[in-house]
């Protein structure tokens, strides 16, 4: 039996690494450090018990990759890793190994960084949303093969209903209610690695629509969206990084104030009761990040 993974990083490519240091340092207040990584040096940011590491696009420790957004991640299996590839230069000059890209998902083991840790205004990496073509073949993998507990899972959707009225002079008013549509939909899949859960959303049925509209406020529909278009782009694969906070209207309004450009302006339903709020990843310089209030 493998044991479970911890998450240990997770590796941003960001057009705009000082912008990002800002929002992540000084305004949600996460500790900062300069780790090694055998080709210069980049900022990580302790969240829970794990970290956030910034990296130029083209930098050698993404493998020169230069599409911006959540490149890889690094997970902890203590004691008993599985088979990986060769040994290469990680963060801090902890040695990590690549473990492959099961579904889309770049993945290597690594350790726990032993870096400063703190809290500021968010607790932890509440999860990492992944653009999923199958969610039952990624809880086979993720789960079955590689060691992930299942946390939950359910189907997040947006319906509209018609209602019809009757109104006569005689008669009064009769309303009628239609039979729901659904107009937006993602099957959730939550994977738990250490402190936080890896997410699964796949697209409830292609034949809704794919619109995405960065200019309003977010809904299920426009997150089914911007999923669909993720794949349709790139393929199944790392989509965004959520941060757990105790209070989300105060942590999307302290974006705000420090100028970033924002999707949610307050908290709205999301999955597993919990509320979200989603800031513009060009606030990030092309890393799209969300917050998350829930018990």
């Amino acid at each position: 039996m493998i044991q479970a993974p911890r998450l240990s990083y997770v590796a941003l490519i960001s057009r705009d690494i000082p912008a990002a240091q800002r929002l992540l340092g000084e305004v949600l207040g996460l500790p900062r450090v300069v780790l090694d990584t055998g080709d210069g040096t980049v900022p990580v940011f302790a969240v829970g018990q794990a970290a956030l590491a910034l990296f130029a696009p083209g930098d050698p420790f993404v493998d020169g990759a230069t599409r911006t957004g959540v490149h890889h991640i690094g997970l902890d299996y203590g004691d008993a890793p599985p088979a990986a590839g060769p040994v290469r230069a990680g963060l801090g000059g902890n040695p990590r190994r690549a473990f492959g890209e099961p579904l889309g998902v770049r993945t290597f083991l690594a350790s726990i960084l032993d870096i400063p840790r703190g809290q500021g205004i968010v607790d932890r990496i509440d999860h990492l949303g992944i653009a999923s073509a199958d969610n039952q073949a990624a809880i086979a993998v993720f789960s079955g093969e590689m060691g992930l507990p299942i946390e939950s899972q359910q189907t997040d959707m947006e319906v509209e209903t018609a209602i019809e009225s009757f109104t006569s002079d005689k008669y009064g008013v009769v309303y009628h209610t239609r039979t729901p549509r659904v107009v937006g939909g993602l099957r959730v899949a939550f994977l738990t690695a250490g402190d936080c859960e890896l997410e699964f959303l796949q697209n409830f049925d292609p034949s809704h629509g794919a619109e995405l509209n960065h200019g309003a406020a977010g809904n299920t529909r426009q997150d089914q969206g911007a999923i669909t278009r993720f794949i349709a782009a790139h393929g199944a694969g790392l989509h965004h990084v959520a941060l757990k906070t105790p209070d989300i209207d105060a942590a999307l309004a302290a974006m705000e104030r420090a100028g970033a450009r924002m999707i949610d302006r307050t908290g709205r339903p999301g999955s597993r009761r919990a509320r979200i709020g989603f800031v513009h990843p060009g606030s990030f310089g092309g890393v799209l990040f969300h917050f998350v209030e829930r018990e």
